[in-house]
């Protein structure tokens, strides 16, 4: 791909999530040219890679040619970010939770559609290599008419402070279980929720959120950092059998790798690929066989986000989602503080 068809990128915020998980993707794009990232803590500008720019504020990134942004900042600040970039006219991805409520979410997606400007949410774990394998069983028939969709994302990190940086667990971990759910199953018609928690901020850290969906279909959805025996990060049943990921060894390894150092552009072919023992399994009865795994693709997130920019394809995430998505959290806390279901 040439460089002039390349989108010209800037990252907003150096924290954990634009430096570990953001920054080598962008890095590794292809038709994405990364210019720079928009901080001003001393102590982030000075650990920039070569070749990147440190920007004041995105007044400054669309002074200098930049066409996208890319929002990795504390979830409190995600919308009014997003509303700025998009006065601007740059095209937007804001990373999860998209807004702290629903009603913020609207706003946004309604500024971007009335400005024109592409917007996107980072709901990266719709690429995630165990999601995509449940993805193919289910589309293919292998599972039946399924029944019950189970999903954890489950930890055992108990010093771990649950930060205000991602609107508490909920928000974090259940942006990405309840889109995931949705994407799977189809709307959802009832939500009952609980959630707990034991941070000093009053943040919850521990929850658990059931969602009727109209196809039929029952999601229970876990999430927690103080799980010491984290159970199965999927399990879903249908007329026919059963799918089930292990909590541990069957994590999706992209976040992993990128922890590590690792990138797509590093890896290549083998970026996403999981190893044979954290493949899921199939059962029908007592007896499970292995499934192989398909590919984990992040590296397809950004170059998809590109084409829709250059108007050569769909966003990679409709804005729409998030906000429906977040529409289930906002009820999975009404449901949780009065203790009865609600209706969507």
């Amino acid at each position: 791909m040439s460089e002039t068809a390349s989108v010209k990128f800037a990252l907003v915020g150096y924290g954990s999530g634009g430096r570990i998980f953001h920054a080598p993707l962008l890095s590794s794009a292809e038709g994405v040219e990364f210019a720079g990232v928009v901080t001003t803590s001393p102590e982030r500008r000075a650990t920039l890679p070569d070749g990147l720019k440190a920007y004041d504020s995105l007044a400054q990134v669309a002074e200098d040619g930049v066409r996208a942004v890319s929002i990795s900042t504390p979830a409190a600040t995600h919308a009014d970010l997003a509303k700025e970039a998009i006065s601007l006219g740059l095209a937007v991805v804001v990373d999860k939770p998209f807004a702290l409520d629903a009603g913020s979410a609207r706003e946004v997606a309604a500024a971007a559609e009335e400005a024109g400007v592409p917007l996107t949410v980072y709901q990266n774990r719709r690429w995630d290599s165990d999601f995509r394998t449940v993805q193919r069983l289910v589309g293919d028939g292998t599972l039946g008419e399924t029944r019950r969709f189970e999903s954890r994302f489950e930890r055992w990190e108990p010093a771990r402070e649950i930060g205000a940086s991602g609107g508490g667990t909920l928000r974090d971990f259940g942006s990405h279980l309840v889109d995931q759910a949705l994407v799977l199953n189809g709307p959802a018609t009832r939500v009952y929720a609980d959630v707990r928690s034991a941070s000093e901020h009053d943040l919850d850290d521990d929850f658990f959120v059931v969602i009727n969906h109209a196809s039929g279909v029952e999601s229970l959805l876990w999430g927690t950092w103080r799980q010491g025996a984290p159970g199965p990060r999927f399990r879903v049943t249908g007329t026919t059998g059963t799918y089930v990921v292990d909590g541990v060894e069957g994590m999706d390894g992209q976040e992993a790798a990128l922890k590590a150092g690792r990138t797509p552009a590093s890896l290549g072919d083998r970026w996403g690929v999981e190893p044979e023992h954290a493949w899921g399994r199939l059962y029908r009865g007592r007896a499970g066989a292995p499934v192989r795994s398909e590919r984990g693709r992040w590296d397809q997130f950004y170059p998809l986000f590109a084409a829709a920019v250059r108007g050569e394809g769909p966003l990679p995430v409709d804005p729409n989602d998030a906000v429906r998505a977040l529409e289930v959290l906002d009820a999975a806390r009404i449901s949780a503080a009065t203790g009865t279901a609600v209706e969507l």
